[in-house]
């Protein structure tokens, strides 16, 4: 199922509950947009899709790069090809669920077009402007490794870093990875980072909720902290069973944070 959607200088490919034939009849609220993390591509949604697409519109995508989305040939923003998903199905108001690269990317949309944006939902979040998310000896690493060409070093080097919770051998983690790997690479040099966002999450006024994993990588934990305290009345719901892949780890914490958001957002 699924379609290629047009972007500034190329296409990306998306799925959509209400078009595809996957929703359910009791689908209500805004529909929900999902955008998943650079660990992985949309297949990351799957533990959680059937429960959520049963009661709302669901729609996700790939980013440039990953899954069945071509790479980037030219210079283009995460949050403006959101902005394409969104006017391609003509939706005025969604509830955004980012994971990690995606939470980055629904952060910048709903500081800068806030009037689309009926509820932010968190996992594991990156976010633009925070010091101290990347750590100069995992960059240094990850570069020493695909130099190399070692894609085995960089799969293990990734689940020591952010699949913690994970069980052994971690192979969904690990299937996951394989393939979002490469487009780390292909991206780079047409992925224009946002501006920064950090000191700007004071500004969000609508419901959120951030998922944070306590075996994640210690750097995403204590950013993942500080944002939740920045982002007014943002419900922090911490996870001892998650690292930064929590559709795997903990899918029906995934579901009751997501629906629970998706209730307030209709509520409101």
């Amino acid at each position: 199922m699924g379609h290629m959607v047009q972007v500034k200088g190329g296409e990306i490919w998306a799925d959509d509950t209400g078009t595809d034939g996957v929703a359910g009849a009791a689908v209500a609220g805004p529909p929900l947009v999902l955008l998943h993390a650079g660990v992985g591509d949309s297949r990351m949604w799957d533990p959680v899709l059937p429960a959520l697409a049963a009661r709302h519109r669901v729609i996700r995508y790939d980013a440039r790069g990953f899954g069945s989305s071509p790479a980037p040939t030219v210079s283009y923003t995460q949050a403006e090809d959101l902005r394409s998903v969104l006017d391609h199905y003509e939706l005025d108001r969604v509830v955004l669920v980012g994971s990690s690269m995606g939470g980055r990317t629904v952060i910048d949309l709903a500081l800068n077009d806030p009037g689309r944006v009926a509820a932010l939902g968190l996992l594991v979040p990156g976010v633009n402007g925070y010091d101290g998310l990347d750590s100069p000896e995992v960059m240094e690493e990850i570069g020493r490794l695909a130099t190399a060409g070692d894609m085995d070093g960089l799969v293990a080097l990734a689940l020591r870093l952010w699949g913690g919770a994970g069980p052994d051998p971690d192979t969904e983690a690990e299937a996951l990875l394989r393939a979002a790997i490469p487009a780390w690479f292909t991206t780079y040099g047409h992925e224009t980072p946002g501006a920064p966002a950090f000191d700007r999450l004071g500004e969000l006024d609508l419901p959120s909720t951030l998922l944070l994993g306590e075996q994640d990588q210690p750097e995403v934990i204590r950013c993942n902290e500080a944002m939740a305290a920045r982002i007014p009345g943002c419900e922090l719901v911490r996870r001892p069973d998650c690292d930064h892949f929590p559709t795997l780890r903990a899918p029906e914490a995934v579901v009751e944070s997501v629906t629970g958001l998706a209730e307030r957002a209709a509520a409101g």
